[in-house]
């Protein structure tokens, strides 16, 4: 029992295109939800209940293109390429642009149908539905005979990872991520950051402590009782609201409340990875998200972000130095990774190499020489740049070999923590431009650890600065155009044209 069919068409603007995509996905949906809607009532059909993602297909004879110096926005050569679509609606800009750019290298058509790959059931549900509390076990078993189910075959990140192959004769990927992988990680956020899709920003800040969170809310919270002065304009007056797990928003005095506000509530407990959102209308605000310890979070987190398409996401945390000469306060700017994390491997393998990116390094360095005021060889005094290792050890000290230490030791690391290199190397793979800031908090290998009386002093005096150079080095990242920040370096040679 299919959804309604639709024929495939040509379009040469990218506002028709992005128009069809988004009546054949309502379409879809709607259908969707419907069949579902009487499935629950206790309707059963007689035939598997089907809708499909729609599908935007380039082809091309030539190697030839406009001159374009972004990385993104055209094809690696002659052939077919073609990517399934979702959440119009939410990725509205960004497929614009993406179909303008295509439209503009190639000066070619794009068609855009209904593709084969079905929608799972369980990616129709609308915010605050839940499908399984809802039917009883006999209906729950049943479900699988009558509606399609997520497929982890269709959801894999091949594509990413490089390791994606074209069947023969077939289309080639046109996006790193199908819509079954998008729908999938959108779920996952609502879950892990207990906010929706739809509050994230395209600049996000990580971090491994909530002394962090807590004072990026209370300068949320300040902000949004603070209206802008024409008289005396700052680079936060476009900042409109400000969203806490739960969905509870907070707008900027002045602003009109919208009507989904009133659906956000306080969460009995905090998620996992909780994130919160100062968010500017064009979505340039910034989200920051508290990953807790270790790699697996961090892989977890930006495995999902990532499907977001964000500009560049940075961690800011604290480290163990690994200099005599480091002082606790001081800052670490990574200009590479060891990866002892191991989270990725299989992935990413290590003789892949993590390069520094030009933008997002020569923003952190400028963010703290104007947030400390010392410039040049005086900045020397409190930031060092070197290399950062990440281990999945958090007590590698107690080992009874000298191992760790004496790689730590040759890779001529600086600082060592538990996640940069992870949130590193994923930005890596997913095209998202990276960047590490750190403070020292300790010194194991120099008999200065983190104890309580000394830990809630340093927590004091450091994280209000640390944050404050975070924030300052998006405003100066926010100045540049977004294909100044998605550089070539993250590109292949055989890339996909979506950005």
């Amino acid at each position: 029992m299919d959804a309604p069919k639709f024929q495939t068409q040509s379009y040469d603007n990218a506002p028709a295109a992005l128009a069809r995509i988004n009546e054949l996905y309502d379409s879809q949906i709607n259908y969707l939800r419907d069949a579902l809607q009487r499935f629950v009532g206790g309707e059963t059909f007689k035939e598997h209940v089907r809708a499909k993602y729609p599908f935007v297909r380039i082809q091309t004879d030539t190697v030839a293109r406009a001159d374009s110096r972004l990385s993104y926005g055209f094809v690696a050569g002659p052939g077919i390429y073609e990517t399934t679509l979702t959440r119009p609606d939410l990725y509205a800009d960004y497929y614009r642009e993406q179909l303008e750019l295509l439209l503009t290298n190639h000066g070619v058509s794009l068609e855009v149908g209904l593709s084969n790959e079905p929608i799972p059931v369980h990616f129709s549900l609308a915010e605050n539905d839940h499908l399984e509390g809802s039917l009883p076990a006999d209906r729950r078993l049943l479900l699988r005979d009558q509606f399609d189910l997520p497929d982890l075959a269709s959801m894999d990140d091949g594509i990413a990872n490089g390791t994606y192959e074209t069947s023969h004769g077939g289309p080639r990927a046109l996006a790193l991520f199908t819509a079954p992988r998008v729908d999938y990680s959108l779920h996952r956020l609502r879950h892990y950051t207990g906010t929706s899709p739809e509050h994230f920003q395209n600049f996000v800040l990580f971090t491994n402590y909530q002394f962090y969170i807590d004072e990026f809310v209370r300068m949320g919270h300040e902000l949004m009782q603070r209206a802008p002065d024409p008289a005396n304009p700052r680079d936060d007056d476009d900042c409109i609201a400000f969203v806490e797990p739960g969905n509870v928003v907070t707008r900027r005095v002045g602003v009109p409340a919208e009507a989904g506000d009133l659906k956000g509530a306080v969460p009995p407990r905090l998620p996992q990875m909780p994130a919160y959102h100062l968010m500017r209308a064009d979505r340039s605000g910034i989200t920051m998200v508290n990953i807790g310890v270790g790699p697996a979070n961090a892989k977890t987190i930006t495995d999902h972000i990532a499907v977001l398409r964000p500009h560049a996401w940075i961690m800011l945390g604290h480290c163990a130095g690994l200099r005599n000469s480091q002082q606790l306060g001081d800052y670490v700017l990574a200009h590479g990774y060891v990866r002892e994390d191991h989270v990725l491997d299989e992935d990413l393998p290590l003789w892949v190499p993590i390069p520094p990116l030009a933008e997002i390094q020569l923003a952190l360095e400028g963010a703290v020489a104007d947030v400390t005021q010392l410039n040049g060889y005086e900045l020397k005094r409190i930031m060092r740049t070197g290399t950062v290792a990440s281990t999945d050890n958090r007590n590698w000290e107690l080992l009874p070999h000298r191992g760790p230490e004496r790689r730590f030791s040759q890779s001529r690391a600086v600082a060592l923590d538990m996640e940069s290199a992870t949130i590193a190397a994923n930005g890596f793979r997913f095209r998202v431009p990276y960047g590490t800031l750190l403070c020292v908090s300790d010194k194991p290998l120099h008999g200065e650890l983190k104890l309580p009386g000394m830990a809630n002093q340093f927590y004091r005096e450091r994280v209000d600065q640390h944050l404050r150079i975070g924030l300052r080095a998006i405003e100066r990242l926010r100045g540049n155009r977004a294909g100044q920040l998605h550089s070539r370096k993250l590109r292949s040679f055989a890339e996909v044209a979506f950005q």
